[in-house]
């Protein structure tokens, strides 16, 4: 995602601006191809890392010329990240191709939210039977520097082990070559693994590193997803000051307002992708965990999930960032649009976003949603509006619906007691005139 880019900056000529990040005219909060030669490739989405990083290596391998030059193409992707299907693609095509691409897999535990999903609780394996993978990577790094005739006898010996645990078998199964998990705090662990990668890696390999989010600075380790995307903070207790509120945020609002719809509706589900704290869905899953679902970085899954679950008669709420929905654009079109199928979209972050830059903000959602056959999309103009399109949403049954709303909070308007549908298509008028007539949505 690139968040870990801050000390990467600091140590690339970018020290004496660092104070200037996520701010106006000021360095990027991510990796930024034209900010810096050292910036190969800018990132903010997730999962894109091994993707590009194959590219980097297959150009490299056909002769590509750049002015910085082309050396060894090093992926980093965090296990949150691994639940992305972009991921698996990368991956499979690697493996496939057998070049020299080196991926480093950061398992921490820990994306915006906790991970989720069978690939988890794979890693999660993995650290268990940590014992046998050290023997393992030890073993296979023994047989390399063996004499050439007793090579064959050491590899079946190697290969035995193999069985006696999960390994990186589905690494390894994929193309890649396999090392860890290895304790990325340990210098005397990862240098040697590192170096001996650099000096003797051929074709594809995954080094899997385990780290703890935060460590050594006490109050990332006591609240590891506040320190996902920080904003200057209290070094001393790790505060982050916020203004203070004037009225509730649009975040929630709507998810108050889903949850006074789904306790009359038993119909209602919500779905989320890893953003459950972010879209309010927390909330909703806290009251009504069966009916709540975090698919993991996955858009594209998660709309066509919401797909099926309309055309089984549920009442699916999309939860998305709208910068996010972008990556399941598709799915969009061809799962929910084009079968007119009852989705509810709610479309956080809508607008421009501030500190986060271009590649967080929710720009281009009405203009590619608002193309597609028979689809409603909603703007609220405040939060009490918000609310009323909740249940707008909720109580239309013809096709998929849209509603956005931005970062922040509210205006501080008077709030409905519960959200009434509003008839669609038709405005409100706010001032009267005789001269100029503005419409605004």
């Amino acid at each position: 995602v690139s968040h870990q880019c801050y000390p990467h900056k600091i140590l690339t000529e970018r020290r004496d601006r660092i104070r200037s990040l996520r701010m106006k005219d000021g360095l990027s909060g991510f990796t930024k191809r034209s900010e810096s030669p050292y910036d190969p490739f800018g990132a903010a989405h997730s999962s894109t890392s091994i993707s590009a990083a194959l590219g980097f290596a297959v150009g490299r391998d056909l002769g590509g010329v750049i002015p910085e030059g082309l050396g060894d193409a090093i992926a980093v992707i965090g296990d949150g990240a691994m639940s992305a299907g972009m991921a698996y693609e990368a991956l499979n095509n690697a493996g496939d191709l057998k070049k020299r691409l080196i991926v480093i897999l950061n398992d921490n535990e820990m994306s915006i939210a906790p991970p989720v999903g069978a690939m988890s609780s794979y890693l999660s394996r993995l650290y268990a039977e940590a014992p046998f993978q050290d023997f393992k990577a030890a073993a296979k790094g023994a047989v390399s520097l063996l004499p050439e005739p007793f090579r064959e006898g050491a590899k079946r010996a190697k290969d035995m082990l193999k069985g006696m645990a999960v390994g990186g078998t589905l690494f390894e199964n994929l193309g890649f070559s396999y090392l860890g998990p290895i304790n990325g705090h340990d210098m005397d662990q990862l240098l040697p693994v590192l170096r001996t990668v650099h000096q003797r890696a051929t074709g594809p390999i995954l080094i899997h590193i385990q780290t703890q989010k935060g460590k050594g600075y006490g109050p990332a380790e006591a609240a590891r997803d506040r320190g996902h995307a920080t904003a200057k903070f209290n070094v001393v207790t790790g505060e982050q000051k916020k203004a203070p509120s004037n009225a509730p945020s649009y975040t929630r609002v709507f998810a108050d307002s889903l949850l006074a719809e789904a306790a009359e509706d038993d119909k209602i589900c919500a779905v989320t992708a890893a953003m459950p704290d972010g879209t309010g869905l927390d909330l909703f899953a806290e009251r009504y965990p069966s009916r709540c679902f975090d698919v993991g970085i996955a858009e594209q899954h998660g709309v066509t999930f919401c797909a099926g679950l309309a055309a089984a008669g549920m009442k699916p709420f999309c939860a998305m960032y709208s910068t996010f929905l972008q990556r399941g654009y598709d799915q969009v079109v061809h799962d929910v649009a084009i079968q007119r199928l009852p989705v509810r979209f709610a479309i956080d972050r809508a607008g421009l976003v501030g500190a986060d830059g271009p590649t967080h903000a929710g720009a281009f959602d009405v203009a590619f949603l608002a193309n597609l056959p028979g689809f409603v999309v909603m703007a609220a103009a405040d939060e009490a509006e918000l609310r009323h399109m909740v249940a707008t949403a909720a109580a239309h049954d013809e096709g998929p619906i849209a509603f956005r709303y931005p970062r922040g909070e509210g205006r501080g308007v008077e709030m409905p007691e519960r959200g009434t549908p509003l008839e669609i298509g038709k405005g409100r008028m706010i001032r009267e005139g005789s001269k100029v007539a503005l419409l605004s949505f």
